[in-house]
């Protein structure tokens, strides 16, 4: 009996590609049999003040790039949207539904697939030279095509696209804002965290790009973090790639920068983005909600309400038309509380944390209010244990959405495999706001060593959810000499009701991170007196 053949691998399992193909050809035909009533309303509307056309961008060394436009008539000046694709064999297409409520609200919008992608030709370059110039000349292209004057300009990506879109801002003069959903800001932190690498992140990204056509120099960078070899070569070619080596040009022109962002992000984690959005000083925002990479967005590119893309029209509508819709009044960010759905406006990021709350690493699994010293606890390498980051790389975030996060069994961590520590119950609601960290002392028997630090929230039967996390790798210390690791877990905002238990587990194998420990090795955590081990949690 043949095995049934498994689906190809996507970054946007949700994203209905047959729907979304009926809607854009009901765009080009007028033909609206078959869609459900608010997609037929879009098109008739978006037919009846603008054209729907495919096409093709002439990119960097003359590549071809598969396009879409959507253009109106007449001679009044208008702002214009470009949309690079995400990182999909779709193309542009997950974008036809807000590419065309865009139009609607007046815009003339080009999307197109970046190369290497879907009908576009050349090479996957990853947010490259070649990606920033395509954009600049999709630009061009839609502005020799816009019937009257343009008055400014946006560029709006999500994922891949939303790399794209920043870099391209950075480096061309014209662009005057931009919505960047589910991005990164340093490329080389999202790849390398803490020194350790995100191994699931890669092969996920690889999976999800089995129909592009991959450039060799991308081809080998992938295989150099899978493989764990020339780490500074790839640091480099990352730092080209990451908006943060690039922000001084984004400061210089004030460029307005709308980010989408989710806690348990497992492609761009949150920390190395929030580094990007603090240090810009022009106009900002970043929305922070519940899930994984792009499932905050998604209900939006199926047409669907969505709170992401309603902020990204109204910052849109702000930036390049000059709206006064009250976004730029709001404060910097908005930030979903997890599994209780509340939103929590905040005037900045520093504004999220008001006190912070040190627990001290103790002896027989205690976080306690005073630090001790002299006590160990030892931890075997090589084995998992139910402490994980997530079941799946992006898929499990649906979950979460759905208000359905794994749940965790403590009972079942091997405390041979890892060092674990609670707090006492909780005596009212914990309100964790902004970027724990940690630090902790360890001795690595052998040369080289990684482990991952979870924070759960664990509830009296011995279930927990997760909180955050962060892995650290030490790759420079000689055998048995002590490694003192200061680290920031990924940030959060997360209340742990009355009555349950903060607890720290600490091991040293996770299958979404390479390690550099040696099977059977072992890491011996402690608490000198000197480098006392604590968590820093940000109460707010």
């Amino acid at each position: 009996m043949t095995p049934a053949a498994q689906p190809p691998f996507s970054l946007y399992p949700e994203l209905d590609a047959n729907a979304l193909s009926a809607f854009v050809a009901a765009l080009e035909s007028g033909d609206v049999t078959g869609l459900a009533p608010a997609r037929a309303a879009e098109v008739a509307e978006v037919r009846s003040l603008a054209v729907f056309t495919r096409g093709k961008v002439t990119g960097a060394d003359g590549d071809l790039l598969d396009a879409a436009l959507w253009r109106h008539t007449g001679a009044k000046p208008r702002p214009v949207i470009v949309m690079p694709s995400p990182w999909t064999s779709l193309g542009w297409l997950p974008y036809a539904v807000q590419a065309s409520l865009f139009a609607a609200r007046g815009y003339n919008v080009l999307a197109y697939s970046a190369r290497g992608f879907a009908g576009s030709e050349g090479q996957v370059d990853v947010a490259g030279p070649l990606d920033v110039a395509d954009g600049s000349r999709a630009l061009d292209h839609l502005i020799e095509r816009s019937s009257g004057p343009v008055t400014k300009i946006g560029f709006l990506g999500d994922s891949y696209g939303s790399g794209i879109s920043q870099l391209v801002a950075a480096h061309d003069t014209r662009v005057d804002a931009v919505v960047a959903l589910s991005s990164w800001g340093d490329l080389g932190e999202a790849f390398y965290e803490n020194s350790t690498r995100h191994v699931a992140a890669v092969r996920a990204l690889l999976k999800a790009a089995a129909k592009a056509r991959l450039s060799p120099q991308t081809h080998s960078v992938f295989d150099n973090v899978l493989g764990n070899r020339d780490i500074p070569g790839t640091l480099r070619w990352a730092e080209t790639r990451s908006p943060f080596s690039h922000i001084k040009e984004l400061n210089r022109r004030q460029v307005p920068v709308f980010f989408s962002h989710a806690w348990h992000e497992t492609l761009f984690p949150p920390n190395q983005t929030l580094k990007m959005f603090n240090e810009l000083t022009g106009p900002k925002r970043l929305a922070v909600s519940v899930g994984d990479h792009s499932g905050p967005e998604m209900t939006g590119m199926l047409g669907l309400p969505n709170r992401i893309w309603t902020d990204a029209h109204r910052w849109f509508d702000h930036h390049l038309k000059g709206i006064d819709n009250g976004i730029g009044a709001e404060g910097q960010v908005l930030g979903e509380v997890m599994w209780s759905k509340t939103l929590e406006p905040r005037p900045s990021w520093p504004s999220l944390t008001e006190s912070v709350q040190r627990l001290h690493l103790a002896d027989e699994g205690e976080l306690a209010e005073e630090p001790q010293a002299g006590w160990t606890a030892t931890v075997v390498c090589g084995v998992d244990t139910p402490a994980t980051v997530a079941d799946k790389v992006v898929e499990s975030g649906y979950d979460e959405i759905a208000g359905r996060p794994k749940v965790y069994p403590t009972d079942d961590i091997d405390r041979t495999l890892a060092a674990v520590w609670e707090a006492e119950p909780a005596a009212e609601t914990v309100r964790l706001r902004g970027t724990p960290r940690l630090r902790v002392t360890y001795r690595a028997a052998n040369p080289g060593s990684t482990f991952v630090a979870y924070l759960l929230d664990a509830a009296a039967d011995g279930t927990a959810h997760i909180v955050t996390h962060a892995p650290y790798t030490d790759a420079d210390s000689p055998p048995d000499s002590l490694v003192s690791a200061d680290i920031d877990l990924q940030a959060t905002a997360y209340d742990v009701p009355r009555g349950h238990r903060l607890m720290l587990v600490i091991d040293a194998r996770d299958p979404f991170y390479g390690d550099a420990n040696l099977p059977r090795a072992t890491l011996a955590f402690t608490s000198p007196e000197a480098t006392p081990s604590y968590l820093d949690l940000p109460l707010g």
